[in-house]
């Protein structure tokens, strides 16, 4: 890749206020050292601040180049122009964390048809990918926290759900299990609304929790799926002093919601490292970039022995993590 090619396109991103670059300037490649990209959700924000460190001390433990960049909002259209600078670069292999994984085809489409390996998190199905991994089940993760806002709930009243946008697949894939294991288990509990696209966005969590409680003042729940939806719920509880009568839960950073939830507001949820998650980028990026196959039965250091479906293309391993007030320090203290 020539300098003035990645000068072109840095340039580009930064006037334009697309991306927030966490790129090493050198981006030279070799067949030795591949160079590995991620596009995040959005960037900024703990969750993928978390992802970004993985990535970067997964990279320089593997002698490979491998850097994060993150939209400055969850717009599927940012996501497309950072995996178009992506493909001007060069780079070995494309990591994504879709915002809309329809969107995203054909971009991905144009990287594989440069020769580029694609990898994909929390997208399962997602087409024109080589291998989406993911490190929970949708269905297992989404009945944890149905069962468990059930139990908090005591089995009655309302509930809203919040996912990070209506085109995430695995937010709404995760939303339709918790509801469905609620419709089939608490008849005597109520879902207000459909769902809300909001859980990328702490204010607007925040703001559409406050418009719910003033709309239904006998909600007794917020399930947010994604990592702001829980603590803009929370803060939102908090404001309107309903602590202990609204249960708010989700995955979420564990630094940020630590103090919410030793003050018992944030009730706490289920999630995986994201960390590990980027961890994972560079060490299957590198491998499809050196032309190591996945197979069914091997060990791949952060996800363990792995079972592959080859035909939907996905990777799916069950580490969940509580966040309780027990293991919330814990957690953070790791940089999450």
């Amino acid at each position: 890749m020539r300098a003035s090619t990645t000068r072109r396109a840095l340039l580009g991103a930064a006037s334009a206020a697309l991306i927030l670059v966490s790129a090493p300037m050198a981006l030279a490649q070799s067949a030795e050292t591949p160079t590995i990209g991620v596009v995040a959700k959005i960037g900024g924000i703990p969750w993928f601040n978390a992802m970004e460190a993985g990535i970067r001390e997964k990279a320089a433990e593997l002698g490979v180049n491998g850097f994060m960049v993150g939209p400055t909002s969850a717009d599927p259209a940012l996501q497309v122009r950072a995996v178009e600078d992506l493909i001007a670069q060069g780079v070995d292999v494309i990591g994504v964390v879709p915002n809309d994984a329809q969107v995203l085809e054909p971009v991905l489409r144009r990287a594989m048809e440069a020769g580029i390996h694609v990898l994909t998190h929390e997208s399962p199905g997602q087409q024109n990918v080589d291998w989406d991994f993911e490190l929970a089940s949708a269905q297992g993760f989404g009945e944890a926290y149905g069962q468990r806002l059930a139990e908090l709930m005591g089995g009655e009243g309302k509930y809203a759900v919040f996912v990070g946008s209506l085109t995430v697949p695995l937010h709404n894939a995760w939303a339709d299990a918790a509801i469905a294991w609620i419709e089939a288990n608490e008849p005597d509990m109520e879902l207000v609304g459909e769902r809300y696209g909001v859980a990328e966005d702490v204010d607007a969590s925040r703001r559409t929790a406050l418009d719910l409680m003033r709309a239904h003042p006998d909600i007794k729940g917020f399930l947010g799926f994604g990592s702001q939806g829980p603590i803009g719920a929370a803060r939102a509880v908090e404001e309107r002093r309903r602590s202990g009568e609204v249960i708010v839960l989700g995955p979420f950073s564990p630094g940020q919601g630590r103090q919410l939830v030793h003050d018992g507001i944030l009730t706490g949820g289920f999630m995986w490292n994201p960390k590990q998650a980027g961890e994972v980028f560079v060490t299957l990026g590198t491998m499809l970039a050196r032309g190591e196959e996945i197979t069914a039965g091997m060990e791949i250091e952060g996800l363990g022995v792995v079972e592959p479906d080859a035909e939907n293309r996905t990777i799916i391993v069950d580490q969940l993590v509580e966040i309780n007030r027990e293991t919330v320090d814990d957690l953070a203290a790791l940089g999450l």
